[in-house]
C-alpha cells in the first residue's frame, strides 16, 4: 500500500505532463480498438458461418449460373441433409445509396438451413403462402420503416424491371453475430417471371447451400458433389460456408493489412509518447535515486519504481480507453450500419488491447530503469539542486 502510494504520487508530481500522457494513451488504445473492431466486423460473415453447411456454385465464377436439375442429384449424394438454392437478386430500393444483400431462396428449406434466423410461426406461414411475399431483417426493416404488410419496390439490375413483394416477416438474429440487414424472397416468383420475359434465363440458380449430416466430412462431400458435375457443361466448385465467405474478403486484403499496420503503428507511437516521459522523469529524478541508493535500496526497488510508475500512468490511460471503445463502437456501429451489419467489440480486441497496454507500460520504462539502476551515486548527487 506504501509503495502504491508513492507510486501515484509520483506519477502526479507533474500532473500537466501526466494528464496529456495519459489522454495520449486512452485516445491511442481507443484507435487501437475500435481498429481490430472494423477488422472483426469485417470478418463477420465469416465468423457467423456454419460447419455443417456448404456452398456450391459454378466452377468458372460466381456470376455463371448452374440448372435448377442439380438439386436432385446433390440431394442423392451421401452425407447431404438438405438442399436449398438462390440468386444475388441485386435490386435498388429507391436509390443506389441504399444498399443492402437481397437473394431470391427457396423459402421453405433456406429457413431450415438457417434457423439462426428467427421468425415467429405466424411470420413464417404468412411468408410461405404468399409469392410476393418477402423477409426482412430487424435492422432493415427499421432503417426504412418498413412494417408487416408494406409494400416494398425494388428496382432489377441484374433482372430489369420494377419488382413488388410485400413483407411478409421480419426475422432477428439468433445472437449479435447475426446479420440482420438482409432481405430474401422466394426463388419460384423470380423464375416464374423469368420464364415469360426471358426463358433463356429461367431454371437457372446462382448457387446451392448444403445442410450436411456431418461437420467432418464436408471435405468429402464436396468433393463428392464437384465429382458428380465433373466435364459437364457447368461444374462445380463446392465449399465450406466459411471458405466461401473467406473468397469475397480475400478481394480486399490488402485493405484489411493496411488497417492492420495502421492499429500496430499506433501502439508504437504511443511507445514513444510514454518513453519520452519516463525519460523527462528518470532525468528530474536522479539525484533522488542516488539517494534512494545511499539509503540502501537495491536496483530492483528503483526498477520497481519507475516500471511502476509507468505501468500505472499506461494502463489507467488504457482503462479509459477500453471504457470508451464500446459507446463510440456503437455510434461507430449505426454509422457503418450499411456496410458492416455487425459491428460489436469482441473479446479479442479487449484482450489486445489489454496485452498492448502491458507492453507500452515495460518498453517505455526499460531506457530509464536501465539508467537508474547503473548510474552512480557520486554522479546522481551532482544533479541535485
Amino acid at each position: 500500500m506504501f509503495i502504491l502510494k508513492i507510486l501515484i504520487r509520483n506519477a502526479f508530481r507533474h500532473k500537466l505532463r501526466t494528464f496529456l500522457t495519459i489522454l495520449g494513451i486512452t485516445v491511442a488504445i481507443l484507435a487501437f480498438g475500435l481498429l481490430r473492431t472494423f477488422i472483426n466486423a469485417w470478418y463477420g460473415g465469416v465468423e457467423a458461418s456454419s460447419a455443417s453447411r456448404l456452398v456450391t456454385r459454378s466452377s468458372i465464377s460466381l456470376i455463371f449460373s448452374l440448372p435448377i436439375s442439380y438439386k436432385e442429384k446433390i440431394r442423392q449424394v451421401d452425407g447431404v441433409r438438405k438442399v436449398s438454392w438462390g440468386n444475388w437478386f441485386g435490386g435498388i430500393y429507391i436509390d443506389e445509396k441504399n444498399f443492402f444483400a437481397n437473394f431470391a431462396v427457396d423459402a421453405k428449406s433456406y429457413l431450415e438451413l438457417y434457423p439462426e434466423f428467427i421468425l415467429s410461426s405466424e411470420e413464417t406461414t404468412h411468408f410461405l403462402r404468399d409469392r410476393k411475399g418477402f423477409v426482412a431483417g430487424r435492422k432493415l426493416a427499421k432503417r426504412f420503416g418498413w412494417k408487416i404488410g408494406d409494400t416494398v419496390i425494388l428496382r432489377g439490375t441484374i433482372y430489369p424491371g420494377n419488382w413488388d413483394f410485400v413483407l411478409r416477416g421480419i426475422y432477428q438474429g439468433r445472437d449479435e453475430t447475426i446479420d440482420e440487414t438482409q432481405f430474401f424472397f422466394h426463388w419460384d416468383y423470380l423464375n416464374e417471371s423469368l420464364k415469360k420475359t426471358a426463358p433463356s434465363r429461367g431454371d437457372q440458380v446462382g448457387f446451392y447451400m448444403i445442410g450436411i449430416n456431418r461437420p467432418d466430412r464436408a471435405t468429402e462431400v464436396a468433393l463428392a458433389i464437384d465429382q458428380t458435375f465433373k466435364n459437364s457443361l457447368a461444374e462445380t466448385l463446392t465449399e465450406t460456408e466459411k471458405a466461401f465467405q473467406l473468397s469475397f474478403i480475400s478481394m480486399s486484403e490488402t485493405i484489411i493489412m493496411a488497417i492492420e499496420l495502421v492499429s500496430f503503428v499506433v501502439i508504437i507511437i504511443i511507445i514513444v509518447v510514454v518513453a519520452n516521459t519516463m525519460s523527462m522523469t528518470y532525468r528530474e529524478r536522479t539525484g533522488e535515486y542516488a539517494i534512494f541508493k545511499t539509503l540502501g535500496y537495491r536496483g530492483w526497488r528503483i526498477a520497481a519504481m519507475i516500471v511502476g510508475e509507468s505501468m500505472f500512468i499506461t494502463l489507467f490511460g488504457s482503462f479509459l480507453g477500453i471504457l470508451l471503445t464500446f459507446p463510440v463502437a456503437r455510434i461507430a456501429g449505426r454509422m457503418l450500419s450499411n456496410w458492416f451489419p455487425v459491428f460489436n467489440v469482441a473479446e479479442e480486441a479487449i484482450y489486445m488491447d489489454i496485452l498492448a497496454s502491458v507492453m507500452i507500460g515495460l518498453l517505455a520504462a526499460i531506457v530509464p530503469t536501465r539508467r537508474a539502476v547503473k548510474i552512480r551515486i557520486a554522479d546522481g548527487l551532482r544533479r541535485i539542486g
